[in-house]
């Protein structure tokens, strides 16, 4: 139980990391908390999102990132191509980071709102 804690605390550090660099650099954010609670909030949706819709394919997915995406436009200035920006700077980032655990030897982890990564 303390170690799936651990795995998911760290995980949504990983993808508030990644979401607050693409925030950073597209929407002049420097809110590491709000970048975390932007990841799980993402990550929730995602979830909530893909269980309703994703049985619809190619429909299913585009509907998940939509809603993905709104959650970070919503939380932070800019457009739609601002939030699709902020979560591609996030998820090459968090790649990043767990690139460098993993060549560390340190693995186990995922990015927490960051999808399939």
């Amino acid at each position: 139980m303390i170690d799936s804690l651990v795995v998911f605390v760290v995980s949504a550090l990983i993808g508030g990391l990644g979401i607050y660099v693409g925030a950073a650099l597209l929407a002049g954010s420097r809110s590491y908390g709000r970048a975390v609670w932007t990841a799980l909030i993402g990550a929730l949706v995602w979830v909530v999102v893909d269980a309703l819709f994703g049985w619809l394919g190619v429909v299913g997915w585009l509907l998940t990132w939509l809603a993905y995406l709104a959650v970070i436009k919503s939380r932070y200035r800019g457009g739609w191509l601002t939030a699709a920006g902020i979560a591609l700077v996030g998820w090459i980032a968090a790649a990043v980071v767990l690139s460098v655990l993993a060549g560390l030897g340190v693995g186990g982890f995922s990015a927490t709102g960051i999808p399939r990564l």
